[in-house]
Parts: C-alpha cells; sequence; structure tokens
C-alpha cells in the first residue's frame, strides 16, 4: 500500500502529525478506583535493515553510543542471517512498551524473529540507559533475553504488550523519548475498516519504504498566499525492462536530462548548378549583378545622422502641433468660461432688476416700501437740482410747489398700496398662526423617519382653525351660513364669559338677519365683529392652549411690568423688545415705529443692501468657524458705516461701486472675521484673495497700508462698545506692523 492511500484511512490507535511522536490520554485502568491517565508514544523504531541504516547516521555519536550501536549492528546482522530464510520470521508485529512506573506508552514496530536483547540494546539507544538496567516483564513475569518474538507466541502482523522498567530508577530512570523535530511515517499502523454497516474491524498495515529518492516533478505557486505545491511522485518501484542480451545505447546516458530536447539550430546548407559536359542550365531567368558605390564609415554615419536629423524633426513639428492644440482647446475653454460668466452676470443683474421692479410695483415688506421712500427721496433730489439750474425767481418757486405737491400725491399712494399690503400680510399672519398651533408634535427617529403625533391640543386648535376658515368665507350660501354660524354657538357655549356672550349675541343677530333675507352687503360689518372676537377666542390660551406657545403678550400681567422703557418719541411705555439699540448706543432713544416714521420722512434710507451684505457674511463665517460672534454684534447702521464711511462705498482694488456685488471677507484667513481684519471687494476679487497664501508678496506696499489705515480706523470706532471691546482686546495687536502708518498709534493705558 502506498503512502498516498494510507493517509486517507481513518487511523484508530494513532494519528499523524507534523511530528513522529504522539501523545495520547487511554481510558482509566478498570481495576484502579481513581482515573489514571496513560500517554501512550509512537515511535519509529528500527527493524533489521534499518538498524543498518542508523549506523550509518549516528556516527557522530558518542563512543558509549557506538558501542550499543555496533552492538545492534552486529545482533542484527546475524538475526537477519538466521531468519532470512524464513517469510515468517521477516514478517513485523506491532510492540506496545509500557514505561514504570510514569506509565508512558511506547508503540513500535518490531521483527518477530528478533530477540528480546534486540529490543533491549535498541531502547537502551534511544533512551540512553544501559542495556543490563533495562527489566523487560510480560504479565508480571520476566521475558529471557534470548527469547524471540515468536517464540513468546506473537502472530505475523499482530500485537504485544510488555511492561519496561529500570533496575536502577534513581540513576537511570525510564523517560519517554523525546520527540523528533522532523515527521517520519511509522512501519506499521493499525487501521479501522468499516465492513457493514455496524461492525467495525483493526486490520494493521505495514508500510514499505521507499528504496530510492523521489524525484522533483515540478509544482506551482499560489499567487495570493505565495504558498509552494509539489507534485506527488508514486511510491510504486518503476517496471523493468527485460533483459534481451543485447548491449544498447540510450540517448538518456549520453545527453544531460535538461537539454536534450532542445532544438538545436543547424548551419544552412546551399548548392549551385554549374553548366557541364551532360548538363545544360538556362540563363533566361539570370540577373547581372553589378556592385554600386563603396561608402565608407564617414559616409555612412553621416547618413545615420541625417537620418535621426529628419526624424527629430518631424516628432518635434508632432510635438510643437500637440503644444499648440492644447494652448488652443485652453484660450477656447477659457472665452467660453468667460462667456458664460458674462451670461450668468448679465442674467443675475437682468433678475436683480426685475426683482426690484416687482417690489416696487407691488410692495409687501417694510423693506420695499423703504426701497419706494429711497427712491421718492432720488428723484426730489434730481428735481430740485434740475428746477435750481434752469429757473429762478418766482418760476423757481411755482415750480418747487408743483413738486411738492407731486410728491405728496406719491407718498398718497404710497401708503395706499402700504395699507393693502397690511391687509394681505394680517390675513397671511392668522393663517401661519392657526397652521402652527394644529401642527402635530414630530421627532426624527435614529433611522432619520420623522414622526407625527396628535395631541388633544392640537385636535383643538384644528377645529378651531377650520371653523375660523368657514366663518371667513365669504360665498356660502344661506342654508351653510347658518350651520356655520350654529357650529360656532354650540362651540363658544362650552366657555360661560362675558367674550363668549358677546360672540353668541352677534351670531343670534346674524342669523335672525339671515332669516329676514338681509342683502350680504349689509352684514359685512356684522360678519367682521364675528370673527375678530372668534380670533380672540381663539387666541385665548383657556379655550386654545395651543396659543399659549406662540403669544408674545405673556400670560402673567406681572411680567409686563418688567424691561420697560419710555420712548421719547411717541412718550409710551413700551418693552425692551420695540426699541432697535446700536451698538454704539447706551442709553434707550426711540422705538421701533417711531424710528420708521422718522426715515420715511426726513432720512429715507434704504438699508435692503447693507442688510444683504451682512447676510451674506453672517453664511459665510457660520460655515468657517461657527464659534464667531463678531458678525452677530453688529446691526445694519454699523454695517453702513463700515461700507460708506471706511471703504468708500467701493472695492478697495478695482473701485467697483455697485453694492450688489461688493462683499466683505477676512483680510488674513486664519484669522476671525472683524472690522479691523476685513476688506471690500468684488465677488470675483473675494474668491481669488480666499486663494492666497501669503498676502505681503501678493499686494503692493500702498495697497496694503491702506488696508491697515482702514483697520486701525474701525478700531477706534468700534472700541467704543462694550461687546466689541472685549473681542478687541483678545485679539493679538502688532504694534510694529501700526507704527508706520499716519492715522494712529497704540496707546498703552493703565488700569487701577
Amino acid at each position: 500500500m502506498s503512502e498516498k492511500e494510507i493517509e486517507t484511512v481513518n487511523l484508530k490507535e494513532q494519528k499523524m502529525s507534523s511530528e513522529a511522536i504522539h501523545v495520547e490520554t487511554d481510558e482509566a485502568h478498570e481495576d484502579q478506583g481513581d482515573i489514571e491517565h496513560t500517554q501512550e508514544i509512537s515511535v519509529d523504531v528500527i527493524t533489521d535493515t534499518d538498524t543498518l541504516l542508523q549506523e550509518g547516521n549516528s556516527a557522530d555519536s558518542t563512543s558509549k553510543d557506538q558501542k550499543y550501536q555496533d552492538d545492534i549492528n552486529q545482533q542484527g546482522s546475524e538475526n537477519s542471517k538466521n531468519i532470512s530464510f524464513s517469510d515468517v520470521g521477516n514478517s513485523t508485529a506491532t510492540v506496545k512498551i509500557l514505561l514504570m512506573p510514569e506509565r508512558h506508552m511506547i508503540t513500535v514496530a518490531f521483527t518477530i524473529g528478533l530477540t528480546i536483547l534486540d529490543l533491549k540494546k535498541h531502547f537502551s539507544f534511544e533512551m540512553r540507559v544501559p542495556s543490563d538496567i533495562i527489566q523487560i516483564t510480560l504479565d508480571e513475569k520476566n521475558v529471557d533475553d534470548d527469547q524471540t518474538l515468536m517464540d513468546i507466541g506473537v502472530q505475523p502482523h499482530g500485537m504485544i504488550q510488555f511492561e519496561m522498567s529500570s533496575l536502577d530508577p534513581e540513576n537511570y530512570p525510564m523517560r519517554p523519548v523525546k520527540p523528533q523535530q522532523e515527521y517520519n511515517m511509522p512501519d506499521v499502523i493499525t487501521v479501522r475498516v468499516q465492513t457493514t454497516a455496524d461492525t467495525y474491524q483493526d486490520v494493521v498495515v505495514e508500510i514499505e519504504r521507499a528504496t530510492q529518492g523521489k524525484a522533483f516533478l515540478g509544482g506551482y505557486r499560489h499567487k495570493l498566499t505565495k504558498a509552494e505545491y509539489h507534485h506527488a511522485a508514486i511510491q510504486t518501484v518503476p517496471k523493468k525492462r527485460p533483459d534481451r542480451g543485447i548491449q544498447m545505447f540510450s540517448r538518456d546516458t549520453q545527453t544531460v536530462k535538461p537539454s536534450k530536447n532542445q532544438v538545436q539550430q543547424c548551419s544552412r546548407n546551399a548548392a549551385t548548378q554549374m553548366r557541364k559536359i551532360g548538363c545544360y542550365v538556362s540563363n533566361m531567368e539570370d540577373k547581372l549583378i553589378s556592385p554600386g558605390t563603396y561608402i565608407t564609415a564617414e559616409e555612412y554615419h553621416s547618413k545615420r545622422l541625417r537620418a535621426v536629423i529628419t526624424l527629430q524633426s518631424y516628432v518635434r513639428r508632432w510635438l510643437a502641433k500637440c503644444f499648440t492644440d492644447s494652448l488652443r482647446q485652453a484660450k477656447e475653454q477659457r472665452l467660453a468660461w468667460l462667456e458664460n460668466e458674462n451670461r450668468k452676470k448679465k442674467e443675475e443683474k437682468e433678475q436683480q432688476i426685475r426683482d426690484e421692479y416687482q417690489r416696487r410695483m407691488n410692495p409687501e415688506t417694510k423693506g420695499d416700501f423703504d426701497l419706494l421712500y429711497n427712491a421718492l427721496k432720488k428723484w426730489r433730489i434730481e428735481e430740485e437740482e434740475h428746477i435750481n439750474v434752469t429757473l429762478s425767481g418766482a418760476e423757481r418757486k411755482a415750480a418747487l410747489c408743483a413738486l411738492l405737491e407731486q410728491e405728496t400725491q406719491f407718498i398718497s399712494s404710497i401708503e395706499r398700496h402700504r395699507m393693502a399690503a397690511a391687509t394681505r400680510n394680517q390675513d397671511k399672519a392668522i393663517k401661519a398662526f392657526l397652521n402652527k398651533c394644529a401642527e402635530p408634535k414630530k421627532w426624527r427617529a435614529f433611522d432619520g423617519k420623522v414622526t407625527e403625533m396628535d395631541t388633544q391640543f392640537t385636535i383643538k386648535a384644528k377645529e378651531l382653525r377650520d371653523l375660523y376658515s368657514s366663518i371667513t368665507q365669504a360665498h356660502f350660501t344661506k342654508d351653510e351660513r347658518l350651520d356655520v354660524l350654529l357650529s360656532l354657538k354650540h362651540t363658544v357655549k362650552e366657555h360661560k364669559c362675558k367674550l363668549t356672550q358677546e360672540i353668541v349675541d352677534l351670531v343670534d343677530r346674524e342669523m335672525d338677519l339671515l332669516m329676514r333675507g338681509m342683502k350680504k352687503s349689509n352684514l359685512e360689518g356684522l360678519r367682521k365683529r364675528i370673527s375678530t372676537l372668534f380670533l380672540q377666542y381663539i387666541k385665548t390660551p383657556e379655550f386654545n392652549p395651543q396659543a399659549s406657545r406662540y403669544l408674545r403678550v405673556p400670560r402673567d400681567p406681572a411680567d409686563l411690568k418688567k424691561n420697560v422703557y419710555l420712548c421719547r418719541g411717541c412718550n409710551e411705555y413700551q418693552s425692551s423688545t420695540s426699541f432697535p439699540l446700536k451698538t454704539n448706543e447706551s442709553a434707550v432713544g426711540l422705538c421701533r415705529h417711531c424710528m420708521e416714521l422718522d426715515n420715511e420722512a426726513r432720512r429715507r434710507e434704504d438699508f435692503s443692501l447693507y442688510k444683504n451684505i451682512l447676510r451674506c457674511l453672517r453664511d459665510t463665517e457660520a460655515e468657517s468657524s461657527p464659534g464667531a460672534k463678531v458678525t452677530y454684534l453688529l446691526q445694519d447702521q454699523d454695517l453702513q458705516y463700515l461700507v460708506d464711511v471706511l471703504w468708500g462705498a467701493q472695492s478697495a482694488l478695482s473701485g467697483w461701486k455697485d453694492l450688489h456685488d461688493l462683499k466683505f471677507v477676512r483680510w488674513e484667513k486664519h484669522l476671525d472675521w472683524s472690522p479691523w481684519n476685513c476688506i471690500l471687494l468684488t465677488k470675483d476679487e473675494a474668491a481669488a484673495h480666499l486663494k492666497l497664501e501669503n498676502i505681503e508678496k501678493a499686494y503692493d506696499l500702498v495697497v496694503i497700508r491702506n488696508v491697515k489705515q482702514k483697520h486701525t480706523l474701525a478700531r477706534k470706532y468700534f472700541s467704543q462698545i462694550p461687546a466689541m471691546a472685549e473681542c478687541l482686546h483678545g485679539a493679538e495687536i502688532q504694534p510694529a506692523a501700526l507704527s508706520n502708518l499716519l492715522v494712529s498709534k497704540p496707546i498703552t493705558e493703565v488700569t487701577k
């Protein structure tokens, strides 16, 4: 049986591992009460033929070991000669040696024709113990050294177990054989074979040793793991050719093995045929070859040089063409990009003009009306200048009176638009308030889904919202209006108070007038009173608990007395939220309403452009540094001072004066934005400025000094504000950088 076939069989008593010695635990002895563990060690034991091989491998051993080895070799040779005539004597058997008193089990394959003395000498060599100290017993009886395994009764391929002990355990204890470093196949293994479904049979298999070395048959290597795999050679002895009695010579004995199959290029032979007697050769297809001009080495090299120059010229021409094509393509892309940018700017400008025109024609917000008054102011100034230049005397006064009358008409028209917009905005505000009250509770779960939940208060708010929408609806029929009024009456009757009683009285009055056939136009005032009182009912937290979350007036009257200030314009007490405080103010002045009236009557300033610049600045700083707070301390008037006074309402580089295209960016991008670390540029200039790594190298000295001068003026102006002063003192001020400026120098103050 070959090794490859044997490895596929399930081993019963031995498990083949990377080592030749394997330790296993047997079951406890049945006669003993406590559990005893027996370790079995399988050793590849040398037979009579293997004893001779072992002699050659142990040539470097000590003298004592060499003596034991010679005895084993001699005895093995004699026994081999004596039993070589018998096939039975050459058979092997499995011998198990139990080392006492540690009870280590050693399994060996031993030729049954050898004696017990051979077994002792073998183990004396393996364990480094003298053979006369070793004692072998069988069933607690000593075994004679001259007895063979056949004399004891061991059958071929059978099994027997001996006990081995030392006569001098103190000096020569019995220890198990140390594991070998390399794997060796044992001579005999026991294999359990399944004969039927429930029965098994133990078969002893003898391993045949290869008498010749295996040839290297190549292999392959795994690309990922880099593990090498070699092709295995079989153990079967090759078949010998029969001897024919004739001496033969083979190419295998004359040629080197790796090169015997290589192709060899031989010289090619050619033949010519000439005319001679008895042989005619036709000359019809012959060619007359004459020698050409002889070319010297210098001529040859010069020809090659000219060819190289020609090739280089064509290659350089091709490279230059590729380069010019790339430049042309880059130019076309640049022109297309510029055209696209100009088109976008033109469209943005047109959209800006359309939006501004729409704001002037249909004003809705406060900023729209500020824009109208600002345009009216510019128109009046232009007309006054024209009148002063062209007219004089009585004609000038008459023209100024006509201009004043025309301005009054424009103001009246603007106020009519304001009243209409206020009505529309009030309706939108009421609808937004009712929708907020009726909005369900929402929260986002861990998976991103939004969950909504309606409470008893939100359901109540939805009912009141729907009822208010039905009351304000003007296109109901008579019966539908009566149903809505009846629902309103039942709703407000749930609470008894002066407000609900007044609503019920008005509802009864309208129902009575409807039954009498009153026209709708005569009922508009009554319906307006009902809707106003019902809205007041909805805003009462006792009737609609959801309204308390969105009302500005506190429920506790005591809270109205807190943070109340007197307006110097209207002489009314108002809350602190009604006063727009500037950053440079130390006392409360006019309220918002008075300031709006003063602006519309006198100054007529439009802060919409400054608000856009401030909003863009806050959005940019929120992305770059979320913790910055300087931008939120600035108001519209402060930004107007920065733009108009400090920076002259124009770009610091190009002088562009259109505020729609200007924006503030950081002067030093690694520091937070502040009035003393900013520069006013166009949008394109700002994008290019933020890409600069070194400002000192990018800008001229004049530009840098001009920017630093404006920063110094900003420090001086905003240092008067307490909140801004904290940020100013927290920043690092470099006196050396400011010493060359002509405006001011840092002053050291001593604090007490």
